[in-house]
């Protein structure tokens, strides 16, 4: 009977995320909302302080918060296979659509107008700038924060690499860890209550923590030692997915570094990324598209393969970095000198996104004054309106096509 129910469970988190990947637009902050709707509210999983404890583990860490929320929240309700089953109902329907998008642009390029090309990469420069106007008023509130910000982000425009990003992140979390620690604002609350407990123990947190180290640090050298294109990606993409702090846009930035222009066009990025913002689902299923973009030529298939490799590399490392921090949670959260290095590293990833809004979102995509009157349409219709990004993105790909950009 055991058996069966848990199977049961496993079937019901499955459908529940399902739905939830099929209708949740809107971006990270916007999944958590729905989250909450279903799983506090509706179906009473769990209540409001254990939620909001785990939002502040899931931000506090590196991946996509609304992902490990979903993931936590399966393997709460059904262990191991209830979180595969929330990141599978949550993710596929997303990377589908836009594995299929990477594989249409490829192959039939010519069947899509170029101005609409041109209105996905201009709804991209409008979602990076209300990206990083909202999260800069979060992540940096005060001056020292605000000054890491710009230091992270003329050291990436000066030195456009993604080792250089990195460099800026973990500077950016020892000055904060310097500069911050006796400041009167912390990045999370005191704990409210008694850790939350998801059936991790401290040895898999370890095995995990483990994993991930392995993964950071034996992805390039066994993609140097082997030196084909699968393992140099795998890399790639799995260390864009291990260093994203606050907030799925950050992948931006480390995706473009990595990626282009070698194995993917300025073109084909961003128009990808415009796209992304017309589908539900987390925003990291754009690594579903770039991954059928590199593999395209080689056929459907290989597309399709490229595409969910590519998928499970990005989503992989924060899987495993929440794994390990849930047995460590509370420990963690009251040690003010951690919670200042990654409010350091936050402020850090806002500078990083603000040098890629001007490179290569704003170069590739704004080239004259209607792209530019199309962009600032677009982001106050976002900011100001506060539209929906999937209309948006409808909108300004229409406006490219009408135009003839």
């Amino acid at each position: 009977m055991r058996n069966v129910h848990h199977e049961s469970s496993v079937v019901e988190v499955f459908w529940i995320f399902l739905r939830l990947g099929l209708t949740s637009f809107g971006g990270p902050v916007a999944h958590l909302a729905y989250f909450r709707t279903e799983f506090v509210e509706r179906r009473a999983w769990l209540d409001e302080r254990s939620y909001a404890d785990l939002v502040a583990l899931c931000q506090f860490l590196p991946g996509p918060a609304s992902s490990q929320v979903g993931l936590a929240l399966g393997l709460q309700r059904a262990g191991a296979g209830g979180a595969l089953a929330a990141w599978a109902g949550f993710t596929l329907p997303s990377a589908a659509l836009l594995i299929a998008f990477g594989l249409g642009l490829s192959q039939h390029a010519d069947l899509v107008p170029a101005g609409v090309l041109q209105g996905l990469k201009l709804a991209a420069v409008a979602v990076v700038a209300q990206a990083v106007w909202g999260m800069s008023r979060t992540l940096c509130p005060d001056r020292p924060r605000a000054g890491l910000a710009v230091a992270a982000a003329l050291l990436t425009l000066a030195l456009p690499s993604a080792w250089a990003q990195v460099g800026a992140i973990v500077a950016c979390g020892a000055a904060g860890h310097l500069l911050l620690a006796s400041a009167p604002t912390t990045l999370l609350p005191p704990p409210a209550g008694p850790p939350l407990a998801l059936g991790v123990s401290r040895r898999a947190g370890v095995l995990a923590l483990s994993l991930f180290a392995l993964g950071l640090l034996g992805l390039p050298l066994l993609a140097a030692e082997q030196g084909g294109p699968v393992w140099a990606a795998v890399d790639s993409f799995f260390r864009a997915g291990a260093l994203v702090f606050g907030g799925g846009h950050v992948v931006l930035p480390l995706l473009q570094a990595e990626l282009v222009p070698d194995a993917v066009s300025s073109a084909d990025f961003l128009a990808g990324y415009g796209a992304a913002q017309a589908v539900p689902g987390p925003l990291f299923t754009f690594a579903a598209y770039l991954g059928a973009v590199m593999a395209a030529p080689d056929g459907a298939l290989w597309a399709v393969a490229g595409g969910l490799l590519a998928l499970v590399a990005v989503f992989v490392p924060g899987v495993l970095v929440l794994v390990a921090a849930l047995p460590f949670w509370d420990t963690l959260r009251r040690r003010v000198g951690v919670q200042a290095a990654v409010a350091g590293m936050n402020a850090g990833v806002v500078g990083i996104l603000l040098a890629a809004l001007y490179d290569p979102v704003w170069t590739g995509a704004v080239t004259g004054r209607t792209e530019f009157a199309l962009a600032l349409s677009a982001f106050a219709l976002l900011v100001l309106a506060r539209w929906s990004p999937l209309w948006v993105v409808v909108l300004t790909a229409a406006a490219g096509a009408v135009f003839g950009l």
